[in-house]
């Protein structure tokens, strides 16, 4: 809202800032050595979005995920995290293997936290807020156990409510659920969902399965084959909360026939190309 003046004079009362945590991809190319993996990929993360990458394997859907994140740096080309550069972002990150995604020498309670630790919350006062994040991926009862007695859908739970704990500007997930049967799976998702409505944070999703692209995101990034840039984003505008209600729904199919095309055309071209080779 913009500033108004009142005889002259800029009246505060009257307006406020919000920070936007908004990311920012621009002209972002990465290679590795000989290894051309993104090409000129440019994208908009609104504050407060849930948006998946999706795309062939090895077309660098984590490369990119990794870039957000800084852990790798770009070859070419910019990325901002609410116009600060990546160094700079609060950045939560939650890894794709779940036996080496929580401390397996600390409870649930110590696992999450820890994260409040090492911002200087005194242990005591640390371990009391840590159960609320415990009690908002539904995990309550399992509060004083050790990671070995958990599934692997829960420990990346655990992973998560670590991650939010932490207060990040953004939220970054490299295919969490992959590894969990179909079951576990669904509950994670949804578990994840009720935590963002909450937070409402930016999140970057990276998934190589297509239900659960749709079922999470507010919009799909697909990807083209390597070297990879922004083939098409497709907005969905599923109504939320979402259930597994919500996975038997016409507009649902629709949406995933939508996304599947997009990824066809993908694959249809590496195809082409191998056979011209």
């Amino acid at each position: 809202m913009a500033a108004r003046r009142v005889n002259g004079k800029f009246n505060s009362a009257r307006f406020l800032i919000i920070a936007m945590t908004t990311i920012h991809v621009d002209n972002l190319s990465k290679s590795f050595q000989a290894l051309d993996v993104l090409k000129n990929v440019n994208l908009r993360v609104n504050d407060g979005e849930f948006i998946v990458i999706f795309g062939p394997n090895g077309c660098g859907k984590s490369t990119l995920l990794n870039c957000i994140a800084g852990l790798d740096a770009p070859s070419q080309g910019s990325i901002t995290i609410g116009g600060k550069p990546v160094e700079d972002a609060k950045v939560g990150f939650v890894f794709q293997n779940f036996q080496e995604s929580v401390f397996p020498w600390l409870t649930v309670l110590d696992n999450v936290a820890f994260a409040l630790q090492v911002q200087g919350v005194a242990s005591e006062e640390a371990r009391k807020n840590a159960l609320k994040f415990i009690e908002d991926i539904g995990l309550k009862a399992f509060a004083n156990e050790f990671p070995y007695r958990l599934s692997g859908g829960m420990k990346q739970l655990v992973s998560i409510a670590r991650a939010r704990a932490y207060d990040p500007d953004v939220f970054l997930l490299d295919e969490p659920f992959s590894a969990l049967d179909y079951q576990n799976k669904i509950f994670a998702e949804e578990q994840l969902l009720k935590v963002w409505q909450e937070s409402k944070k930016t999140t970057v999703f990276v998934s190589h399965d297509v239900e659960e692209a749709v079922f999470l995101a507010d919009k799909v990034v697909v990807l083209s084959k390597r070297p990879s840039g922004v083939k098409k984003i497709i907005p969905i505008p599923l109504k939320r909360p979402r259930t597994i209600e919500t996975r038997m729904r016409q507009e649902f199919f629709k949406l995933k026939n939508e996304v599947l095309a997009e990824f066809k055309k993908q694959l249809d071209s590496k195809i082409t190309e191998k056979s011209v080779a």
